[in-house]
């Protein structure tokens, strides 16, 4: 018979930004965070995945220095939030650690080896730890290189109340630590995580963890991280489920955010006791009894209680996606010591969108906006880049290229295409020179479709990106009266062609049969693989969608495999 006794638990979870090797400034954020937790009156604060060292740290774990102050910090940590007066409240925390080699040795010791982990701190002490099941080696995930999956199931015991302690990929997988959670009949599962946002990756959150905390037969807590590092931005959206699929609390999007949450939770029934058996789950399962009975939290809970639960307001597919594309630059440009960036503006559409989006990351007065008239360039695209600058309030510059691409052309007699690729690349030739001269970052304005081949008005304000420059056909201008049409299909018809070939790994028959045209999809997919080594030197950008250029797809430059004929 399910036991009927319950107890208030005052849940934190803490949506942070830690930032990949800033060890010490993560371990500042922790204390920091806990000690608004105590203050809001929490039993048990949880905080992201790899939260000491920061999300992913990819090649720094085969790096022993790395790994060991990633050990000691934690070890420390506990140490210090003790002297904190802060030893009571159990803190999870998320970090790398090591059993055994480096997994370039994982024939010699299969088992041991580097560990995506979390540990529990308490009383001045790491009493618990919990090394990471399932291993994500797909998209932007390649954990099977660096990490060994864990075995065992770690249940602390906190004021009566049996908690599971799980990492992302665990909640994202059926079986496993979710089932041996239900078999060791937890009253809540914990789920510190690292999970990089990608449109409406919210709904298939939210379903996710219902389904997780049926499956688990427990409350759910799903504490993200939020913040951009390199082309991925993580977006929070930290949730708690019950195990009947009610949403008790969510945190906002993209935002930091301290969710303190009153729990019912069931009380654990029988001793603390190991079960080194394995279950069917391939789970051991080991219970750490952490603290005793709790009192009572003084006070309401910071954010909600579960009479009135705090569930924050899902916004627009277009603001989620602004958001997620101003956060990873402004978080780029942040966390790598840069100042200020600078960005050609054409009087175009892709530069005209970048430059709003830096400017809304940092400030317009920190975009450095310049235009590079050519002699072909005409007066409709410069008046549309000056009044993008003004709309935006850019440090705007005019910087004539007609003068350099002359000099080169008369040195080298160019024709033709590498006549009209020139002037690009004069264009960024000034670009490098003044980051190099006043230390700006360099953005650049290519589309995904070039790279593989409007909230204002609402609100009465003035848009950031002139009419024009949005109604205009696209042009590079490097010549009289050229479009991008000229040499690309429309991207009406480009870019269907193109989601199915990079996003959904189509074949070229799989594309004829979708109803493209057979010429077009030809061209298409012989300029989307020649294309390749110009990827690669390409600038990392926030992924948005599904499968982004960079991490989420890597081939070979050197390729005779060939989809088109």
């Amino acid at each position: 018979m399910p036991n009927a006794r319950t107890t208030r638990l005052r849940l934190a979870l803490a949506q942070v930004n830690p930032t990949v090797g800033a060890i010490d400034g993560n371990v500042a954020i922790v204390r920091a965070t806990a000690r608004r937790a105590a203050e809001a009156g929490a039993q048990l604060v949880a905080f992201p995945e790899m939260m000491i060292t920061g999300y992913p740290v990819e090649d720094l774990v085969f790096r022993e220095s790395f790994v060991a102050a990633s050990k000691a910090a934690v070890a420390d940590l506990a140490t210090q939030l003790a002297a904190d007066g802060l030893g009571e409240i159990p803190v999870i925390v998320g970090y790398v650690d090591a059993d055994g080699p480096a997994r370039m040795s994982a024939e010699a010791m299969p088992d041991r080896g580097p560990r995506d982990a979390l540990a529990v701190l308490h009383g001045g002490l790491v009493v618990a730890t919990y090394f990471k099941h399932h291993l994500p080696n797909y998209g932007v995930f390649d954990e099977d290189r660096y990490f060994v999956p864990g075995d065992t199931l770690t249940v602390v015991r906190v004021g009566g109340v049996d908690v599971a302690l799980t990492i992302c990929e665990d909640m994202w997988q059926a079986g496993g630590p979710l089932t041996a959670a239900a078999r060791a009949g937890v009253g809540l599962v914990v789920n510190i995580n690292g999970s990089p946002y990608e449109l409406n990756k919210d709904d298939i959150r939210l379903a996710l963890v219902a389904r997780r905390a049926a499956e688990a037969g427990a409350t759910v807590a799903y504490v993200n991280m939020v913040g951009g590092q390199d082309e991925l931005v993580f977006d929070g959206d930290s949730i708690i489920v019950a195990a009947d699929g009610t949403v008790i609390a969510r945190s906002p999007q993209f935002d930091e955010d301290l969710l303190v949450v009153d729990l019912d939770l069931p009380v654990a029934s029988g001793p603390a006791v190991d079960d080194p058996s394995t279950g069917t789950d391939g789970m051991h399962i080991k219970r750490v009894p952490v603290s005793g009975e709790l009192p009572t939290p003084d006070g309401p809970a910071a954010d909600t209680t579960v009479a009135s639960g705090s569930i924050a307001p899902r916004v627009t597919d277009e603001a989620e996606i602004w958001t997620a594309l101003t956060l990873g630059l402004g978080d780029y440009v942040r966390k790598n010591g840069f100042k200020s960036v600078v960005i050609a503006i054409s009087g175009g559409i892709d530069s005209a969108v970048v430059a709003a989006i830096a400017a809304d990351a940092i400030g317009g007065s920190r975009v450095v906006g310049v235009s590079m008239p050519s002699a072909y360039s005409s007066e409709h695209s410069k008046d549309d880049a000056a009044d993008l600058a003004k709309r935006t309030g850019l440090d705007y510059r005019v910087e004539p290229i007609a003068p350099v691409v002359d000099a080169f052309m008369n040195a080298l007699h160019l024709t033709g295409l590498a006549a009209e690729n020139l002037q690009a690349r004069v264009r960024g030739v000034v670009l490098m020179g003044l980051s190099n001269q006043e230390g700006h970052l360099v953005l650049t304005t290519g589309n995904k479709s070039e790279l593989a081949v409007g909230e204002a008005q609402r609100r009465g304000e003035t848009p950031p990106i002139p009419e024009n420059s949005i109604s205009k056909p696209p042009s590079a201008e490097l010549r009289p009266d050229q479009l991008d049409s000229d040499s690309l299909p429309d991207y009406d018809v480009l870019d269907p062609i193109l989601v199915g070939y990079v996003d959904g790994d189509m074949s070229r028959d799989q594309l004829i049969a979708a109803g493209h045209d057979p010429e077009i999809v030809n061209r298409t997919l012989r300029m989307v693989d020649l294309a390749e080594y110009k990827r690669r030197q390409s600038a990392p950008g926030t992924k948005i969608s599904i499968k982004a250029f960079g991490r989420d797809r890597r081939l070979p430059i050197t390729n005779n495999w060939r989809e088109h004929v």
